[in-house]
């Protein structure tokens, strides 16, 4: 089931495999082996697919039939934010700062305040 609604959904947002894998910081050789079924995505990485192909993760699991029913429910701040993560490398930022050690966090925290003071 999800290998032919991973293809469908990619299908439907007119993304080659590359560009797909482009865009989740992965290989087209990954994205064709969830398509045929070789591998399954993390739980990660399902949700950093359905994010970009703007599907559920219920909907590419078979879960449900509508692939996006929760879209109707989301509040302005929740649609403002699934914007902001259709960039790729903020994926990959955020990916390696939920990594980080709390000290790191607190530098780049700190760093953060002084930018917004320089604008």
């Amino acid at each position: 089931m999800l290998s032919k609604r991973l293809k469908a959904a990619r299908l439907n947002k007119e993304l080659t495999q590359q560009k797909l894998a482009n865009r989740i910081k992965t290989t087209k050789g990954t994205i064709s082996n969830y398509e045929n079924g070789h591998s399954t995505p993390s739980n990660e990485m399902l949700r950093e697919l359905s994010l970009v192909l703007e599907v559920s993760t219920d909907y590419l699991l078979g879960v449900t039939d509508s692939a996006n029913p929760a879209a109707v429910d989301l509040s302005d701040d929740e649609k403002e934010m699934l914007e902001f993560f259709k960039d790729p490398d903020l994926i990959l930022f955020f990916r390696e700062m939920k990594e980080a050690p709390e000290e790191q966090l607190e530098e780049m925290r700190q760093i953060w305040e002084v930018i917004k003071k320089t604008d």
